[in-house]
């Protein structure tokens, strides 16, 4: 029978849920960025402390991001049409009290609530358009969302820097209150959805494990040199996995990170999504304090890549569930070279090309990220797998922008030579990986153990060398002492580490797959016999009744 072809056009449902989910993702990225480039006006505004002042922006993110894996599930529960509109009113309620905040830590507090619904719009929203698409569509559609998502990224400091400057820095907040209304009333017209096999309550010790590991390690990740946030991780991960395994129903089913294309594009959307934050704090750098442009200015110029980005999700939408890890690949490689690119570039139109390139191979990548994961899992738990990938993905936002040396002493010029590298690097992992068929698509027939060994070899040999070359070319113990070499030796360290762990249950896996081939061998033998048995007692009993006396019968 033919394979029935998805319907080209989306019925009115799923247009409302595309428009909700495009609206919502646009406000949360909008102010995730927008008041970057306008903290000091607030400090002054506000008569802040300078240690108060950077959370206005770190509290968001830390909240969105911790939050998301408990969201996400959230929607599967109680449906994601409900938690999407919570979100947004929520969203919407705490832009207004931060736009009216008359001091820095109440705007903080009602920033760290904002961030809570951010959380719930982001894998709540995702996984109501995979449900209202049908199959084949919904992958386009969250491509359309997410380059809208992507233009807000990069437009949201400049935006933000000139509101602030011109009008007010409120304003800001003012602006979103609109669209988050909007949002939410789009959303009653989209069809609700949910998990049907779930239960009717929440895992209470994942969620609150799970929260805080993703905080305690985007913590450790701003700060390489406290290695207590790392610790802390470690230890409340550890009680998360214990948790999820005892819990007749887990927040996060643990089978999710044997699912390897689901990890493959996690892992990767996350070392795409940290190149380009570095990316975006990078070029407005260079062209501010290089070539002498102003806010305005950089801005204007800086369209190019802004569009470059938020084309990259409609491409992503386009790639097939099969490809998505060659064409992952394939970006992050292409995004190393232009990477390399920009930091070499002379002259101001040499820099925009390579960053350009860049943005459209990253934003193709961060796209990917998130539509890949979804048609690799089913569907019924499609928020719990968006919350997770975004919380990875916004963790390790931060990693990117300590490669480049940010914040360092003596004035001294951002790289993106080691974002770069890290992407060249995990192209690389990538490329081996589907070379060696570590069966990274669903239904693909397992490939022998020597080889599987082999692969990993090559992989941690690559990892190891790379690692000499990097420390070695350190000429200083004040390069060894730099955040950027902390962060880089650890991510390292930290996949040598993680990469046994995969071996280890591939052979608990091949050791039980053999033992139930030979318990099927022995079953088999025993029916032979037990068959063997019955013919013969059938044959002497037709002898007895037929009163045969031959020679053969007896």
């Amino acid at each position: 029978m033919p394979k029935s072809e998805p319907h080209p056009y989306l019925d009115p449902q799923a247009r409302w849920a595309l428009a909700t989910v495009a609206t919502g993702v646009f406000c949360v990225q909008l102010d995730s960025f927008a008041l970057n480039l306008a903290l000091p006006v607030v400090r002054d505004a506000l008569h802040g402390s300078a240690t108060v002042t950077p959370w206005v922006v770190s509290g968001y993110l830390l909240a969105a991001g911790s939050l998301m894996p408990v969201a996400g599930r959230l929607g599967d529960l109680y449906g994601r049409r409900r938690m999407l509109t919570a979100g947004l009113a929520l969203f919407g309620v705490t832009a207004v009290l931060c736009a009216l905040a008359p001091s820095l830590p109440l705007l903080v507090t009602a920033r760290i609530l904002q961030g809570a619904g951010g959380a719930l719009i982001m894998p709540a929203g995702l996984a109501l358009l995979t449900h209202a698409c049908p199959p084949g569509r919904g992958r386009r559609a969250m491509g359309r969302a997410l380059g809208l998502a992507g233009l807000a990224t990069v437009c949201g400091p400049f935006l933000g820097g000139v509101l602030a400057r011109s009008v007010s820095w409120r304003a800001v907040f003012w602006l979103t209150v609109p669209l988050a209304l909007a949002s939410a009333l789009c959303a009653r017209r989209a069809a609700e959805s949910r998990d049907p096999e779930a239960g009717q309550s929440l895992d209470g010790v994942g969620a609150i494990a799970a929260t805080g590991v993703v905080a305690c390690l985007a913590r450790w990740l701003e700060h390489a040199a406290d290695w207590g946030w790392a610790v802390g991780a470690a230890l409340i991960g550890a009680l998360f996995v214990r948790a999820e395994r005892r819990s007749s129903a887990p927040l996060v089913d643990l089978a999710l990170f044997r699912n390897r294309p689901y990890v493959a594009l996690t892992a990767a959307g996350a070392v795409a999504n940290s190149a380009t934050v570095a990316l975006l704090y990078v070029v407005p750098w260079t062209l501010q304090r290089a070539e002498g442009w102003s806010v305005l200015e950089a801005g204007m110029v800086f369209v190019a890549p802004a569009g470059a980005l938020a084309v990259g999700g409609p491409l992503a939408g386009r790639v097939r569930p099969g490809a998505a890890v060659p064409v992952m690949a394939l970006c992050l490689a292409s995004g190393a070279v232009a990477l390399a690119a920009t930091t070499r570039g002379t002259g101001t139109l040499a820099l925009l090309t390579a960053a350009t390139a860049a943005a459209a191979a990253l934003g193709v990548a961060g796209g990917l990220a998130l539509t890949g994961t979804q048609a690799v899992v089913r569907r019924e738990r499609a928020g719990e797998a968006s919350g997770v990938t975004k919380a990875v993905m916004t963790a390790t936002a931060g990693v990117g922008l300590a490669l480049t040396d940010a914040g360092a002493g003596g004035g001294a010029r951002p790289s993106l030579v080691l974002p770069a590298a890290v992407c060249l690097a995990t192209a690389a992992a990538l490329v081996v990986a589907c070379v060696l068929r570590l069966r990274l698509a669903p239904g693909l027939v397992s490939v022998p153990g020597p080889v599987l060994v082999l692969g990993r070899v090559l992989i941690r040999a690559l990892i190891s060398v790379r690692a000499l070359v990097y420390v070695r070319s350190l000429a200083s113990a004040r390069a060894l002492a730099s955040a950027r070499a902390l962060v880089y030796v650890r991510a390292l360290l930290l996949v040598r580490i993680l990469l046994p762990v995969g071996s280890r249950a591939d052979r608990r896996r091949a050791d039980r797959c053999g033992a139930d081939r030979r318990g099927a061998d022995r079953r088999g033998a025993g029916q032979r016999q037990a068959d063997r048995r019955q013919a013969a007692q059938c044959r002497s009993a037709r002898c007895r009744s037929a009163r045969c006396r031959t020679d053969r019968c007896e």
